[in-house]
């Protein structure tokens, strides 16, 4: 024990030591991020090599251990610490992060380093080796493995936006782990996690509001690896599914914002890696609150979250289910302050029949297109048309195409004007309070403009072949 309190001393007074050093050279070497009045909400080029304080006063405290007669050095001498042997794992983690943080690294290329990472992670022992209790087959465990830990890593760098939250955040889920290693008797996290929490403690002086220096990617990234690779040494020995929660809910907060950022940007069409201003602290600073405020709105859940984590590892294995059902009621009635619109949206079109429709159009828009392609004269395009139109909500047609004149339904509603240059034009009739979708009425025109007017240059080009050849007859 009192090994694991001069780590915990150590390490939170390097940190406190050498933040300070870094972020003065960081600001001598102009390595800082700037203020862009859109994501980056701080005011003023502040350093963002945070990351080398934490993880330089992480080792130090080791270190220092080594270099006194406590019990503990005998322990990491032997390389016991899994941390010791995640050293390779966590040098090319942080390694991808200091250079991103220094000179750019593209989206794709942190990834394959985090994959990269992650493997080296499973070969020193890091194994998701069994889901409650029932072990896995080796490919399963592998995959399992790498997209917890990458999943962990991206969570903790994307939740990176405020001052001192992904600090916080951090260090909330790292004495959560160390509290239920403890609990456990796992002496090997514990040793790993004690110093790490000392480190941020000591960081977070620097990085809360108005913070002097960021964690960086090197800082966000290597500690959501290192609390990814915790998780799966904390889950080890549970015997249940429900037990195995608890890591996850050490790390509930960024983990459910990385996953409302997958689907968003997925809803909407967007870049899986683009950046944009929905995550949950956004959504929080644009009601009106505070920074701070929003660091203590979403320390709060951590801390609701990590109290269910500790509750989950020491109740019965029957009791789980009402802990993660009271957790989940929490969280829901959370996400709904925050006004996601994608989710109101895609939730009103699958419980309101909106998906049902939209999918049924979708089918009838590609058998259409494929009569349509298949048609071999103007006269066969114009009467796939107007038998067409009722089923997209369109009430009239009036066609005329290369002297081919086609009408059909009614006149009334508003129109719609296909121009074909050279050719000539259809207009579509759509009554007010259409029943079909306005999507599907949409793609139904934009299908008509781009095969149609191939449609017309095949004939074109068919019959002046046929007259050059006549000619020449």
């Amino acid at each position: 024990m009192y090994s694991l309190l001069f780590l915990a001393l150590a390490s939170f007074v390097l940190s406190l030591i050498l933040t300070p050093l870094v972020r003065n050279q960081a600001l001598r070497f102009g390595l800082v991020d700037h203020p862009d009045n859109d994501r980056k909400i701080h005011h003023l080029p502040t350093p963002r090599l945070g990351g080398v304080a934490i993880f330089a006063a992480t080792i130090g405290a080791y270190l220092l251990l080594l270099l006194i007669r406590l019990s503990a050095g005998h322990i990491i001498r032997s390389g016991a610490p899994f941390a010791v042997r995640l050293l390779p794992a966590i040098i090319v983690i942080f390694g991808v992060g200091l250079v991103d943080d220094i000179y750019g690294v593209r989206p794709w290329y942190k990834l394959v380093a985090q994959v990269v990472a992650a493997m080296l992670a499973w070969i020193s022992g890091i194994h998701l080796g069994a889901v409650g209790g029932h072990p896995l087959p080796v490919a399963v465990s592998f995959v399992l493995t790498i997209i917890w830990i990458v999943a962990c890593t991206n969570a903790v760098n994307l939740i990176d936006g405020v001052d001192g939250l992904a600090t916080g955040v951090g260090l909330f889920a790292t004495i959560t782990t160390l509290i239920a290693a403890l609990l456990h008797h796992n002496i090997d996290l514990a040793f790993a996690a004690m110093p790490l929490a000392g480190a941020l403690l000591g960081f977070l002086r620097f990085n809360f509001s108005p913070a002097s220096i960021f964690l960086g990617d090197c800082g966000s990234l290597t500690l959501g690896f290192l609390l990814g690779c915790y998780g799966i040494v904390w889950g080890e020995k549970s015997t249940t599914l429900l037990g195995m929660a608890a890591p996850l809910l050490a790390l509930s907060v960024p983990l459910v914002d990385a996953g409302l950022a997958i689907v968003r940007r997925f809803l909407g069409q967007q870049p899986i890696f683009g950046a944009d201003r929905a995550h949950i602290h956004h959504k929080l600073l644009s009601q009106g609150l505070t920074p701070r405020t929003v660091v203590f709105v979403l320390y709060g859940f951590c801390g609701l979250a990590a109290t269910a984590a500790i509750v989950l590892t020491t109740i019965r294995d029957q009791d789980h289910g009402f802990v993660l059902i009271l957790v989940c009621l929490a969280a829901w009635l959370g996400l709904q302050h925050l006004g996601y619109s994608e989710f109101g949206i895609a939730g009103k079109m699958a419980l309101g029949g909106d998906f049902r429709g939209l999918l049924s159009a979708q089918l009838v828009l590609l058998k259409f297109e494929e009569e349509l392609s298949a048609s071999t004269t103007i006269q066969e395009c114009s009467e796939v048309l107007c038998l067409a139109c009722p089923r997209f909500g369109f009430s009239g047609i009036d066609l005329r195409l290369d002297g081919v004149v086609g009408r059909k339904g009614s006149s009334e509603g508003w129109l719609v004007y296909i121009n074909f240059p050279g050719h000539g034009y259809i207009h579509l009739m759509r009554e007010s309070g259409a029943t079909s979708p306005g999507v599907s009425a949409v793609l139904f025109i934009d299908c008509i403009s781009h095969v149609l007017i191939l449609k017309l240059n095949e004939f074109n080009t068919r019959e002046s072949e046929l007259a050059l050849y006549a000619s020449n007859d």
